[in-house]
């Protein structure tokens, strides 16, 4: 995952390091998919080939482009869904208040699915990676708006499904009216997949994250940010790109980051990059997966003190905190929302602790720690 903030350069690094030097990781006989999001990209012109949406094009033996509209891959899945609310309306009368009138949106109606857009382009993304058909995948996050909030998409959407209409009463639905299980299959599939990239976003083993950022000073405070944001939803950032910079930026961001994080500065260019022979003259490369959990994705559970209801447990993680005010923390349900510099995600609670109240939280030397005890009203009682 190659991202960063706008104007920085993501897009063409993204391509740089998809047509450049091999990284330490990527087999030169294998083949190389990279996948862009953003519906003005101008990377088939930079690789010198006719951009066909969806479809993954051929640039050399070793690299393809593919090329994603994310309203066409919204169309494409609504019409799928709405094929299953029909369905289940034609068969069994009013279901739910908003059935009848979500049917009859037609695909060409859709302006934005706000989250559901985010998912369908990263069950995409997902599909390209785990259908063996390629040795690394790129995926170029430019032209979002905060490539970020693409990413926290799948917890977020999980977590809002699962609000509105709970997994046990879409069942209870569909073994009470047998001709709703296609519908109930419908959300339950849109979940699992929710959850699903959710667990490969945060997989050390097989995903890696790239941060691009400029030289300058408001890059740099971005990116503080950035790395909190990320340990956060426990992504395994494995890079930094320091556009148009030189050894002293490295030297300078390197201070931010993490000791797992490789951080290398592309000098400016004084040509167009406006083919591959070019962008090879960056010298990008991408650290491969280092097999470590990071933030969230690490988090460890311990036993502080007590036993039965007097027991306290304790969550930690490493944590980035740039902004110690701005750390927030809420609940619902089985997620714990934690909040960092305005981003808020939902980290998913152990089982233990998922009968638990939180009772305290602090911030030292760089890890979060809150603290649990177990709530008498749902904690199981010995007989």
């Amino acid at each position: 995952m190659v991202l960063g903030p706008g104007g920085d350069g993501v897009s063409v690094v993204a391509a740089a390091a998809a047509v450049g030097p091999r990284s330490s990781g990527r087999s030169s006989s294998g083949h190389t998919l990279l996948i862009t999001c953003d519906r003005h990209s101008q990377t088939a012109g930079r690789l010198g080939v006719f951009s066909n949406s969806g479809v993954p094009v051929e640039v050399s033996a070793n690299l393809s482009l593919l090329e994603l509209d994310p309203l066409v891959v919204v169309e494409q899945a609504w019409a799928e869904f709405t094929d299953a609310l029909t369905m289940a309306q034609s068969h069994s009368g009013p279901i739910l208040p908003v059935v009848a009138t979500l049917a009859a949106v037609a695909p060409g109606e859709l302006i934005s699915l706000p989250g559901v857009e985010d998912l369908l382009l990263l069950r995409r993304a997902r599909d390209e990676a785990t259908s063996g058909r390629w040795t690394s995948v790129i995926v170029d996050c430019s032209g979002q708006r905060d490539p970020l909030a693409l990413l926290r998409a799948p917890a977020v959407l999980s977590q809002a499904l699962n609000r509105l209409w709970p997994r046990h009463r879409r069942l209870a639905a569909a073994s009470e009216r047998p001709l709703m299980a296609r519908l109930t299959a419908a959300i339950d599939q849109l979940d699992g997949d929710c959850r699903d990239i959710a667990a490969l976003l945060a997989d050390p083993h097989t995903t890696a994250a790239h941060l691009v950022v400029g030289a300058g000073a408001r890059s740099t405070s971005v990116l503080t940010a950035q790395v909190a944001s990320a340990a956060l939803m426990g992504l395994p950032v494995r890079t930094v790109l320091v556009n148009s910079g030189d050894d002293a930026d490295a030297a300078r961001i390197a201070e931010l980051t993490g000791p797992d994080v490789t951080v290398r500065a592309i000098p400016r260019v004084g040509e167009p990059l406006d083919r591959s022979a070019r962008l090879r003259k960056l010298g990008v490369r991408l650290s491969p997966p280092g097999g470590r959990p990071a933030g969230s994705a690490s988090a460890q559970v311990s036993l502080v003190s007590g036993s039965g209801l007097d027991t306290i447990y304790e969550m930690s993680w490493p944590q980035p905190l740039p902004e110690p005010d701005r750390l927030g923390l809420g609940r619902s349900d089985d997620d714990l929302l934690v909040t960092v510099s305005g981003f808020r995600y939902p980290v998913r609670l152990p089982s233990v602790l998922r009968r638990c109240d939180v009772i305290d939280a602090a911030w030292d030397s760089g890890t979060l720690r809150i603290r649990f005890t177990p709530n008498p009203a749902v904690w199981p009682q010995k007989k």
